[in-house]
């Protein structure tokens, strides 16, 4: 594996869960994974269930239609294991800039 981008990713997670519980959010689940899928966060936002994509990068780049499906497949598990399903639930995406260590957090990135 390429430990830089792993370590870049683990740096980016570190700062986007620091940023999540400033604002309140209760952090429930860090890089879970089920069926060959993961999710980098899962959090509680007041009654809402929040699964994260951290994006540790310089540029922008999108969160890719099939890196949506399998988030979505992880979350699906995790609501089942969890008894969630009847809780509001949220995809959300935190773009970390490492080098200025700022965040830029998009709410409801994208849709089931």
């Amino acid at each position: 594996p390429d430990t830089s981008r792993i370590s870049k990713g683990r740096r980016g997670e570190n700062i986007a869960a620091e940023y999540l519980v400033r604002q309140g959010f209760v952090l429930l689940e860090r890089n879970y994974r089920r069926l060959g899928c993961e999710v980098d966060i899962i959090a509680m936002d007041g009654e809402t269930t929040v699964f994260i994509e951290v994006k540790a990068r310089a540029g922008r780049e999108a969160v890719t239609y099939a890196k949506q499906r399998n988030i979505i497949k992880a979350a699906s598990v995790y609501l089942t294991e969890n008894g969630l399903w009847d809780t509001p639930v949220r995809f959300d995406v935190a773009e970390v800039d490492l080098v200025e260590c700022g965040i830029e957090y998009i709410k409801n990135a994208f849709q089931v």
